[in-house]
Protein backbone atom coordinates (compact mmCIF):
# COMPACT_ATOMS: atom_id res chain seq x y z
CA UNK A 1 0.00 0.00 0.00
CA UNK A 2 1.46 3.53 -1.12
CA UNK A 3 1.46 6.23 2.11
CA UNK A 4 2.53 10.18 1.30
CA UNK A 5 4.47 11.01 4.15
CA UNK A 6 6.36 14.48 5.35
CA UNK A 7 9.61 15.28 4.92
CA UNK A 8 8.78 18.81 6.13
CA UNK A 9 6.02 21.46 5.73
CA UNK A 10 6.44 21.78 2.20
CA UNK A 11 7.94 18.58 0.90
CA UNK A 12 6.60 15.12 0.87
CA UNK A 13 7.36 11.53 -0.29
CA UNK A 14 5.76 8.89 -1.66
CA UNK A 15 6.53 5.33 0.09
CA UNK A 16 5.43 1.70 -0.31
CA UNK A 17 4.70 -0.55 2.52
CA UNK A 18 5.15 -3.59 0.65
CA UNK A 19 8.73 -1.91 0.00
CA UNK A 20 11.95 -1.34 1.45
CA UNK A 21 11.00 1.97 3.86
CA UNK A 22 13.67 4.54 4.72
CA UNK A 23 14.79 4.74 8.24
CA UNK A 24 16.48 7.42 10.80
CA UNK A 25 19.67 6.77 8.84
CA UNK A 26 18.48 8.64 5.53
CA UNK A 27 17.92 11.76 7.38
CA UNK A 28 20.84 11.75 9.22
CA UNK A 29 22.97 11.41 6.21
CA UNK A 30 21.09 14.13 4.56
CA UNK A 31 21.27 16.11 7.23
CA UNK A 32 25.28 15.51 7.74
CA UNK A 33 26.48 18.07 5.20
CA UNK A 34 25.01 20.97 3.78
CA UNK A 35 25.37 21.98 0.37
CA UNK A 36 27.52 24.67 -1.52
CA UNK A 37 26.74 27.07 -4.23
CA UNK A 38 25.00 25.27 -7.15
CA UNK A 39 25.84 22.07 -5.46
CA UNK A 40 25.10 19.30 -8.77
CA UNK A 41 24.49 16.59 -6.06
CA UNK A 42 23.55 12.56 -7.36
CA UNK A 43 21.65 9.81 -4.78
CA UNK A 44 23.54 6.76 -5.38
CA UNK A 45 20.81 4.04 -3.94
CA UNK A 46 18.40 6.11 -4.15
CA UNK A 47 15.63 4.01 -3.13
CA UNK A 48 12.55 5.88 -3.08
CA UNK A 49 14.72 9.11 -2.90
CA UNK A 50 14.39 10.33 0.76
CA UNK A 51 18.15 11.24 0.97
CA UNK A 52 18.24 13.37 -2.14
CA UNK A 53 14.92 14.83 -1.68
CA UNK A 54 15.70 15.49 1.60
CA UNK A 55 19.12 16.95 1.38
CA UNK A 56 17.12 19.01 -1.52
CA UNK A 57 14.77 20.08 1.06
CA UNK A 58 17.23 21.71 3.50
CA UNK A 59 19.82 23.06 1.20
CA UNK A 60 18.70 26.34 -0.61
CA UNK A 61 22.18 26.06 -2.49
CA UNK A 62 21.17 22.52 -4.90
CA UNK A 63 21.28 23.16 -8.37
CA UNK A 64 19.68 19.58 -9.33
CA UNK A 65 19.46 16.31 -7.95
CA UNK A 66 20.01 12.78 -10.24
CA UNK A 67 18.68 9.44 -8.59
CA UNK A 68 20.21 6.44 -9.54
CA UNK A 69 18.42 3.02 -8.36
CA UNK A 70 18.71 -0.32 -9.70
CA UNK A 71 14.84 -1.56 -8.93
CA UNK A 72 12.94 -0.40 -11.30
CA UNK A 73 9.87 -0.04 -8.79
CA UNK A 74 11.51 1.84 -6.43
CA UNK A 75 12.20 4.43 -9.20
CA UNK A 76 8.69 4.68 -9.85
CA UNK A 77 8.36 5.46 -6.31
CA UNK A 78 11.18 8.73 -6.67
CA UNK A 79 9.66 9.68 -9.79
CA UNK A 80 6.28 9.93 -8.13
CA UNK A 81 7.58 11.83 -5.30
CA UNK A 82 9.58 14.06 -7.88
CA UNK A 83 6.61 15.21 -9.52
CA UNK A 84 4.21 15.34 -6.14
CA UNK A 85 6.98 18.45 -5.05
CA UNK A 86 6.97 19.70 -8.42
CA UNK A 87 10.64 19.10 -8.84
CA UNK A 88 10.65 17.77 -12.70
CA UNK A 89 12.59 20.65 -13.26
CA UNK A 90 15.67 20.22 -10.79
CA UNK A 91 14.98 16.01 -10.61
CA UNK A 92 15.70 12.95 -12.66
CA UNK A 93 15.60 9.39 -12.02
CA UNK A 94 17.77 6.83 -13.91
CA UNK A 95 16.82 3.28 -13.77
CA UNK A 96 20.54 1.69 -13.81
CA UNK A 97 23.28 -0.09 -11.74
CA UNK A 98 25.69 1.96 -10.26
CA UNK A 99 28.53 -0.21 -11.99
CA UNK A 100 26.45 0.38 -15.69
CA UNK A 101 26.01 4.39 -14.91
CA UNK A 102 27.34 5.56 -18.42
CA UNK A 103 30.06 8.12 -19.78
CA UNK A 104 28.34 11.61 -19.74
CA UNK A 105 27.91 11.02 -15.93
CA UNK A 106 31.60 10.81 -15.72
CA UNK A 107 33.14 13.61 -13.40
CA UNK A 108 29.94 15.27 -13.72
CA UNK A 109 28.32 16.35 -9.81
CA UNK A 110 30.60 18.13 -7.21
CA UNK A 111 28.38 15.81 -4.29
CA UNK A 112 27.09 12.46 -4.26
CA UNK A 113 24.75 11.16 -1.28
CA UNK A 114 25.13 7.58 -0.41
CA UNK A 115 22.88 5.09 1.73
CA UNK A 116 24.52 1.85 0.59
CA UNK A 117 23.99 -1.89 0.63
CA UNK A 118 25.47 -2.48 4.68
CA UNK A 119 25.71 -6.38 5.18
CA UNK A 120 28.05 -8.63 3.58
CA UNK A 121 26.72 -11.86 5.19
CA UNK A 122 22.64 -13.36 6.24
CA UNK A 123 21.65 -13.42 2.72
CA UNK A 124 20.01 -16.94 3.01
CA UNK A 125 15.96 -15.57 4.70
CA UNK A 126 15.85 -12.30 3.52
CA UNK A 127 13.18 -10.59 1.04
CA UNK A 128 15.43 -10.26 -2.36
CA UNK A 129 13.60 -6.82 -2.79
CA UNK A 130 14.58 -5.75 0.43
CA UNK A 131 17.85 -7.54 1.12
CA UNK A 132 19.62 -5.63 -1.68
CA UNK A 133 19.11 -2.97 -0.23
CA UNK A 134 20.30 -3.42 2.82
CA UNK A 135 23.14 -6.33 1.65
CA UNK A 136 26.00 -7.02 -0.94
CA UNK A 137 24.19 -8.61 -3.35
CA UNK A 138 24.52 -6.74 -6.50
CA UNK A 139 26.71 -3.90 -5.11
CA UNK A 140 30.29 -4.60 -3.30
CA UNK A 141 31.68 -1.60 -1.71
CA UNK A 142 34.48 -1.83 -3.98
CA UNK A 143 31.77 -1.14 -7.02
CA UNK A 144 30.48 1.82 -5.08
CA UNK A 145 33.54 3.51 -4.40
CA UNK A 146 34.72 3.08 -8.04
CA UNK A 147 31.73 4.40 -8.98
CA UNK A 148 31.63 7.47 -7.08
CA UNK A 149 34.90 8.21 -8.13
CA UNK A 150 34.27 8.11 -11.79
CA UNK A 151 30.87 9.96 -11.44
CA UNK A 152 32.89 12.88 -9.13
CA UNK A 153 34.40 15.97 -10.23
CA UNK A 154 38.49 16.99 -8.66
CA UNK A 155 37.25 18.44 -5.06
CA UNK A 156 33.83 16.75 -5.31
CA UNK A 157 32.83 15.64 -2.18
CA UNK A 158 31.09 11.03 -1.60
CA UNK A 159 28.66 11.33 1.90
CA UNK A 160 28.07 8.37 3.09
CA UNK A 161 26.89 6.16 6.34
CA UNK A 162 27.54 2.79 6.88
CA UNK A 163 27.96 -0.11 9.73
CA UNK A 164 30.34 1.56 12.18
CA UNK A 165 31.99 -2.17 12.49
CA UNK A 166 33.05 -2.11 9.16
CA UNK A 167 34.32 1.94 9.45
CA UNK A 168 38.00 0.61 8.57
CA UNK A 169 37.04 -0.83 5.68
CA UNK A 170 34.75 2.04 4.27
CA UNK A 171 38.09 4.31 4.92
CA UNK A 172 40.49 2.21 3.45
CA UNK A 173 38.73 1.61 0.53
CA UNK A 174 38.00 5.09 0.32
CA UNK A 175 41.97 6.24 0.57
CA UNK A 176 42.64 3.63 -2.32
CA UNK A 177 40.53 5.47 -4.62
CA UNK A 178 41.98 8.96 -4.01
CA UNK A 179 38.42 9.97 -1.91
CA UNK A 180 39.97 10.95 0.80
CA UNK A 181 38.10 10.77 4.16
CA UNK A 182 37.98 14.20 5.67
CA UNK A 183 35.10 14.00 8.21
CA UNK A 184 33.50 11.57 10.07
CA UNK A 185 30.77 10.80 12.75
CA UNK A 186 29.83 7.90 14.39
CA UNK A 187 26.10 7.38 16.11
CA UNK A 188 24.95 5.18 18.73
CA UNK A 189 21.20 4.43 20.12
CA UNK A 190 22.18 4.97 23.14
CA UNK A 191 24.85 6.74 25.70
CA UNK A 192 27.16 4.66 26.73
CA UNK A 193 26.81 2.41 23.65
CA UNK A 194 29.27 0.94 21.14
CA UNK A 195 28.37 3.18 18.17
CA UNK A 196 26.14 1.24 15.40
CA UNK A 197 26.85 3.80 12.54
CA UNK A 198 29.69 6.07 10.86
CA UNK A 199 28.83 9.16 8.70
CA UNK A 200 31.66 9.99 6.34
CA UNK A 201 32.62 12.66 3.96
CA UNK A 202 35.56 11.79 1.48
CA UNK A 203 36.85 14.77 -1.09
CA UNK A 204 38.05 13.63 -4.38
CA UNK A 205 42.08 15.09 -4.37
CA UNK A 206 42.52 15.90 -1.16
CA UNK A 207 45.21 15.65 0.67
CA UNK A 208 45.41 13.32 4.10
CA UNK A 209 43.61 14.49 7.22
CA UNK A 210 40.05 13.64 8.79
CA UNK A 211 38.18 15.87 11.60
CA UNK A 212 36.00 13.53 14.12
CA UNK A 213 32.64 15.38 15.06
CA UNK A 214 31.30 14.54 18.51
CA UNK A 215 29.01 11.09 18.48
CA UNK A 216 25.18 11.44 17.77
CA UNK A 217 22.69 9.53 20.25
CA UNK A 218 20.22 8.60 17.97
CA UNK A 219 18.02 6.76 20.30
CA UNK A 220 17.01 3.94 18.29
CA UNK A 221 19.82 1.88 16.00
CA UNK A 222 18.21 1.20 12.48
CA UNK A 223 20.91 -1.14 11.46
Amino acid sequence: MKTIDYLNERYRIVQDTDKYRFTSDSFLLSRFVSAGKEEVVADFCAGGGVVGLNFYAENEGVSSVTFFEAQEELCALCAESINLNGLNGRMKVEWMRLQEIPANYIEKFSLILCNPPFENAGFENADPKKAVCRKELSLSLDELVLAAKRCLKFGGRFVLCHRADRAAEVVCTLHAAGLEPKLMQFVSGKAGRDPYLVLISAKKGAKAGVRILNEIVNGKEDL
